[in-house]
């Protein structure tokens, strides 16, 4: 005998609202990301095909002449700029000598090769600028087929604008570049005039002042402090009765050395000074004299 077994199917739940929504915004969320990923992979390839898709190789340009070299770099869209120029005992004149970048590097378009030309041996002579004015300094070295370098000052008693040394040195040889460069002197003013400190230990004050006072530095006294004296108090009716004048003591006046000797110094012996500053000499044995001023007595 056959039996039969019908398996029922439950009541299907279908899924709510709440889930629904779920499913829908994560499916927007995932297709957003995709659509990020693939703009930024898209982003980023375009960006190397535009820095590295044009980029160009520089050309060698050593041993050429300007004209050829100009010409090589226009050729691969590149701009050449003349940045310097040197004696050479190897390159013949007028030749690159070198060049920055180096040859084989890649570059953008439009990019600036700067080379340094070659001049050939030193054949001219270093004038002796030593002592001539700036302006007679600069038509010497230009005289000399030389180009005129740097300018320094540095103050100097003397005239101004004075040539106190040049470099490379006159009639120098195996110089590297046709250039002079020339250290000027400037005026001094009460600043930039310095002085090496002397010693003014052991000396009296006014030795000490008298060393400061010829080399045009401010010399300051610093004493020991000296106390007002000690006035006993009185009371109105002790003043009215005697009628005496009263001791009324005020603020000590600045002191003023009037002996002694200096016992130690700032700056100390040695060091760099100038006009603008101030030099503290401490004294042992002077002495100040306390203001006291008395009051006007009562008839």
């Amino acid at each position: 005998m056959a039996i039969r077994v019908r398996w029922k199917r439950g009541p299907v739940r279908k899924p709510s609202w709440r889930m629904l929504q779920a499913r829908r915004y994560f499916h927007i969320v995932m297709t957003v990301l995709a659509m990020l990923s693939v703009a930024l992979v898209s982003a980023l390839l375009t960006m190397r095909l535009a820095i590295h898709g044009s980029e160009v190789e520089v050309p060698n340009l050593s041993g050429l002449t300007l004209e050829e070299a100009a010409a090589m770099t226009s050729k691969a869209r590149l701009n050449l700029t003349l940045e310097n120029k040197f004696y050479s005992t190897t390159v013949p004149s007028g030749r690159v000598l070198s060049q920055s970048p180096s040859a084989g590097s890649k570059v953008r378009p439009d990019w600036h090769v700067r080379v340094t030309e070659s001049i050939g041996s030193q054949k001219v002579s270093i004038p002796d600028t030593v002592g001539m004015t700036e302006r007679d300094a600069a038509m010497a070295v230009r005289h000399a087929l030389l180009d005129l370098g740097a300018l320094a000052h540095i103050p100097a008693p003397g005239s101004s604008e004075m040539v106190l040394a040049q470099t490379p040195p006159p009639n120098a040889e195996g110089v590297d570049k046709p250039q002079v460069s020339l250290l000027l002197s400037s005026g001094e003013t009460l600043s930039t005039k310095a002085y090496v400190m002397p010693n003014l230990v052991g000396l009296t004050w006014h030795e000490a002042q008298a060393r400061m006072s010829s080399a045009g530095l401010r010399l300051l006294a610093i004493t020991p402090y000296v106390p007002p004296p000690v006035i006993p108090e009185v009371t109105a009716a002790q003043v009215v009765g005697q009628m005496a004048p009263v001791a009324i003591p005020v603020a000590p006046a600045p002191p003023t050395a009037t002996g002694g000797t200096v016992t130690s110094q700032l700056p100390l012996a040695g060091a760099r000074v100038t006009g603008a500053d101030t030099i503290k000499a401490y004294l042992n044995g002077a002495r100040n004299s306390p203001a006291v001023v008395a009051a006007p007595s009562q008839p």
